[in-house]
């Protein structure tokens, strides 16, 4: 496919509930990416920005998908690449021509950058008043850590949140980077209530938005921090279970399977001990009777769900606790989710182009109905830096111009 023509399923020529919306984009790795994907979902059009020079650098992680980063192919598709040197007079230029078309511009670069390339928010505000602009950083601005480049592993320690993941001296990194994502989801979420606004003839001057990895995070450690506020008790991790509440964790099946069972209240626990577990002895015990007392006491209630758990197959725990009206799952490598009978029985998997071929990817967690989201092409580098600018005005000659002046990149082929 040639940067002139129209990438197939694109979001920009797909329907949807942000059709007509034009986001450009100064991203890498995940946070703003993800951002921007969650946005193309919705139909939206995003111009994705790039250094001709490698362009977003998870493009290099790995080479797993036909070549191609995972992380890449995750988080951009849908998206239009445009190859610009932001470095040149011509390519800053070029940008703010774009940006006279766009409806939002969303980045993430190192702290600092986007001032440096007068692109923040106050730059901005004269010659685009109606863009909205979001800023994706580390530690949000004013504070001792501002200055410093944030990374997931980086902010999720920071935060805490490897504190409480885990176990005891053995602390973890929560497996998906957490921190990216939701500081992402939070971004989007922040535009589209910005767009909302704006097109119910309200807030219309409310158009810069900042959203920092640590204070996502500090959000999602939302009940740890309180708990250890009012209580000054650094509640100690305790792997796949959970300090507030139990009965609530994994235990091994005689099959050699591996069961979650989680109650959530006192009703459940009763139905737990009396219709599962066969001990009324242990439904009767006043020390169980509050989830105060079980959470002091979780090690006696462990122990005998371990042991009816080791004397029955999976099969039958899953059966009996689903009957019981008790919350039960599988521990599932990754490898097993991919072939999970729920994806497959909901139709979830969807084939996605790439510039090395198709791929499959998840549809999008919103089902909207009426809506079937555009999974459009992940793009090449700068694959659609000619039809993007010749959408925005930009003649041949103009285009040709550019690329003598090296102020975007090569012709895609």
């Amino acid at each position: 496919m040639s940067g002139s023509e129209p990438a197939a399923g694109s979001s920009a020529t797909s329907g949807g509930p942000l059709a007509g919306i034009t986001v450009v984009t100064l991203e890498q790795a995940v946070s703003a990416p993800m951002c921007t994907r969650t946005l193309a979902d919705f139909g939206a059009r995003v111009i994705k920005v790039e250094n001709p020079q490698g362009g977003d650098f998870a493009r290099d992680y790995d080479d797993v998908v036909n070549g191609l980063a995972a992380h890449f192919v995750w988080a951009n598709r849908g998206k239009e690449s445009v190859t610009l040197n932001l470095k040149s007079e011509a390519g800053i230029e070029t940008m703010h021509r774009l940006l006279d078309k766009a409806h939002v511009l969303v980045s993430n670069l190192a702290p600092g950058a986007m001032a440096r390339l007068r692109l923040s928010a106050s730059d901005l505000a004269e010659r685009h008043p109606d863009l909205i602009t979001v800023e994706i950083d580390g530690y949000g601005a004013g504070g001792p850590l501002s200055h410093k480049r944030a990374y997931d592993l980086l902010v999720q320690a920071e935060s805490g949140a490897c504190a409480v993941t885990g176990r005891p001296g053995e602390p973890a990194k929560p497996g998906p980077p957490v921190a990216d994502i939701s500081s992402g989801l939070y971004a989007a979420l922040s535009i589209l209530a910005l767009l909302c606004g704006k097109g119910r003839g309200n807030g219309g001057e409310l158009s810069s938005v900042s959203v920092s990895l640590f204070d996502t995070m500090t959000e999602l450690m939302g009940y740890p921090l309180t708990y250890t506020k009012y209580s000054g008790i650094d509640q100690q991790p305790l792997g796949m279970s959970s300090p507030a509440v139990s009965p609530y964790g994994s235990y091994g099946t005689r099959d050699g399977q591996t069961v979650v069972l989680g109650t959530t209240n006192d009703r459940e626990w009763q139905r737990l001990a009396r219709e599962i577990l066969e001990r009324p002895d242990l439904a009767d015990d006043t020390r169980f009777a509050g989830n105060s007392g079980r959470v002091r006491h979780r090690e006696v209630l462990d122990e005998a769900i371990e042991s009816w758990c080791g004397r029955h197959d999976l099969e039958h725990i899953q059966k009996t606790a689903d009957a019981a009206g008790i919350g039960n799952s599988r521990y599932n490598l990754p490898s097993e989710v991919l072939e999970h009978p729920q994806l497959s029985a909901r139709d979830r998997w969807r084939q996605v182009d790439t510039s090395a071929g198709p791929i499959e990817a998840l549809l999008p967690p919103p089902i909207i109905v009426g809506f079937e989201p555009p999974m459009g092409a992940v793009p090449g580098l700068g694959q659609h830096t000619d039809r993007v600018l010749a959408d925005f005005g930009f003649t041949g000659d103009d285009i040709a111009a550019l690329r003598g002046d090296g102020a975007i990149g090569p012709a895609y082929c």
